[in-house]
């Protein structure tokens, strides 16, 4: 892989300055935890014309997002807007390899992005552009997660995207006041000023990278299963397939190993917007996810059927909620926003992708074939929901959640729970 120098990308025209406080949520975010999305498009005009596009797209768009283009302060509680403001821009070319190997999973995504040093000196956001000797480019982002949530780094890119075209936004106007619309934590929190506890460091090969297509006949035959255990409508598809991951992946370590504790966690993000935010506020950018907890005995999560699985998924949202409320209510006097599900190999925490907006973004070339979040740097048991390549249906699962001796088993049980219907691929982490 060939990387040019980076360029900085800089707001078309003059914006405001000054120093914008995060929001309680977004100063619980784990210190320095980076995100990441790459997006694998067919065949542009040219290397050069998706370059030129993102350039232009980005510089339009950091004029009424320019808190992107800023620096996250040392002890992480703020954006500095005072300095030269811009975002980061490689270029790549890669050889030995083409967009289809990036589509099947045979391409580590951390080749596309453009590297952890670029975010280094609190730099918000950079991208990296990188062509295939097929024609095919991939966008790689890499991005601040204090700043901004999925959601919010969707919208910014769809807004990106509308100005590389010229064409009038869609999304309403980016709206910041952190500190004002999110309320802050109580005091029994530690003060303002002092940094996030830091990120687990990964190891070396720690986890076996897997990826599993379910299809939408699969995912129905557990909605339905739940409909019939509940006599109530069928449940969401997250729902179905976090049912699914969880079991087959307690099966999997049951069988596998004795080292198990007294309980299997699952952690995953809800949206709470409709919570925490004032009634009408559009365009808000900023951290609104709150983690949900499930803990359920190993016993029970390899012996329950999926519908009573979905059933106690379900359960950990409405608590999840009900626990918001009261916090913002005040009558909880503690409420941690954005628990950090990680305690040990007995926790997976799952994410799910596929509706932040990253796959309707076009800088002018037609909207992404496949998106997807490179994990690399993720030192815990993880599982992302993607959409499958176009033009599959149903659920692509990113998986890094397991250890070398379960990820045989784990690829059986999901292949048995498939029944043939299913693809499952697995090759060795690359972490």
């Amino acid at each position: 892989m060939a990387k040019s120098a980076a360029a900085l990308i800089t707001p078309a025209r003059a914006t405001p300055g000054g120093v914008l406080p995060l929001s309680s949520i977004d100063r619980s975010i784990v210190g320095g935890l980076q995100a990441h999305t790459v997006q694998v498009f067919d065949r542009p005009p040219s290397s050069a014309c998706a370059v030129a596009a993102l350039r232009e797209g980005l510089a339009r768009a950091l004029v009424p997002y320019y808190p992107v283009g800023g620096r996250v302060t040392p002890c992480g509680g703020a954006v500095d807007c005072t300095g030269e403001l811009g975002v980061w821009l490689l270029e790549a070319a890669a050889s030995g390899c083409d967009a289809a190997g990036v589509l099947d999973g045979r391409v580590p995504g951390e080749l596309l992005l453009p590297g952890a040093e670029k975010l280094v000196s609190g730099a918000v956001l950079a991208a990296q552009v990188t062509r295939f000797a097929c024609g095919g480019v991939a966008v790689g982002v890499s991005f601040s997660h204090a700043v901004m949530d999925g959601h919010g780094a969707g919208q910014f890119l769809c807004a990106v995207g509308e100005h590389a075209r010229g064409v009038a936004p869609s999304v309403a106007s980016p709206v910041w006041a952190r500190d004002a619309l999110i309320p802050d934590i109580p005091r029994s929190r530690p003060p303002r000023g002092t940094p996030p506890p830091p990120m687990p460091e990964p190891e070396p090969r720690r986890f076996v990278y897997q990826v599993a297509d379910v299809s939408p006949d699969s995912i129905a035959r557990v909605r339905k299963e739940y409909s019939q255990l509940t006599k109530k409508k069928a449940c969401s598809v997250f729902d179905a397939v976090t049912a699914v991951v969880f079991k087959c992946r307690a099966l999997a370590l049951l069988a596998t190993t004795t080292e198990l504790g007294e309980e299997l966690r699952l952690g995953f993000a809800v949206g709470t917007q409709h919570l925490v935010l004032p009634a009408g506020v559009a365009g808000y950018y900023g951290n609104c996810g709150n983690m949900a907890r499930v803990r359920l005995s190993p016993a029970y999560s390899a012996s329950a059927s999926l519908g009573e699985l979905v059933v106690a998924i379900r359960e950990g949202k409405e608590k999840l909620e009900a626990r918001v409320a009261g916090w913002l209510g005040g009558r909880d006097g503690y409420f941690d926003p954005a628990p950090f599900p990680v305690e040990d190999y007995g926790t997976v925490a799952v994410s799910d992708v596929r509706h932040l907006g990253f796959t309707e973004v076009d800088y002018g070339f037609g909207e992404p074939r496949y998106f997807f979040p490179p994990t690399h740097h993720l030192g815990f048991p993880n599982v992302y929901y993607v959409k499958p390549p176009k033009p599959k249906a149903g659920v692509r699962l990113l998986l890094r959640c397991v250890r070398e001796p379960h990820a045989a088993a784990f690829a059986a049980q999901l292949a048995e729970f498939a029944r043939g219907r299913d693809e499952v691929y697995t090759c060795r982490s690359r972490i």
